[in-house]
Parts: structure tokens; sequence; C-alpha cells
């Protein structure tokens, strides 16, 4: 019996490990939005809309991740409360799959036209 309750509180604490990553992950595409959308351009010297429209593609993928990781840590911790498992989507794995794919065309698109 305690071996399944030791198993029971590691899994819980590793969900709430997985949810902070999904933060951490949030605010580091914040800290790029901001770099895309503020720095860049003024180090760029060209047209800064492009940058900006990166750094606000940066900036919902950012939101994207912390509010989807609140909803993942409540999937998860409802099927531990149930002895269950919680898969994780594929359609939000193909959407963050693609939106990283997009904005990382954009950014390479972008380090392309300044060279």
């Amino acid at each position: 019996m305690e071996d399944s309750r030791d198993a029971t509180r590691r899994t819980r604490l590793a969900n709430e490990r997985t949810y902070l990553a999904w933060w951490r992950t949030g605010l580091t595409a914040f800290a790029v939005s901001f770099g895309a959308g503020r720095i860049a351009p003024e180090l760029s010297g060209g047209a800064s809309w492009p940058f900006v429209v990166l750094g606000v593609g940066f900036a919902a993928v950012g939101l994207g991740f912390i509010g989807f990781g609140y909803l993942r840590q409540k999937q998860v911790d409802e099927a531990l409360a149930r002895g269950d498992y919680a898969p994780l989507a594929d359609r939000a794995a193909l959407i963050f799959a693609a939106c990283g794919i997009v904005l990382g065309i954009a950014t390479l698109a972008l380090v392309l036209a300044g060279t």
C-alpha cells in the first residue's frame, strides 16, 4: 500500500514540475517576443513591421503554452485521482508543432533577408 502512495506522490510532483515547465516555456517565448518585436527592429535598421509580427507570434505562443499548461495540469491531476492516464492530445501537439514551425520559418526568413 505504501509503495502505491509513494508512486502517486512522485507522479503528482512530476505533474507539478511539468506544469512549471509549461510556464518556463511560455516565459521564454515572451522573452523571444520582446527581443524579436522590440530589440531586433532597432538593430536591423530596416522595416520594423516584420519583426513586430514575429514578436506578436511568439507572444501568442507563450500565452498558449501557459494557458494550455494549466489545462493539461488539471487533466493529469484529475486522471491521477481516478487512477487513470491522460495522454497529450494529438491536436494540441500538432498545433504547438505547427506554430513552432511557422515561427521558425519566419525567423529564418528574417535572418536570411538581413544578409
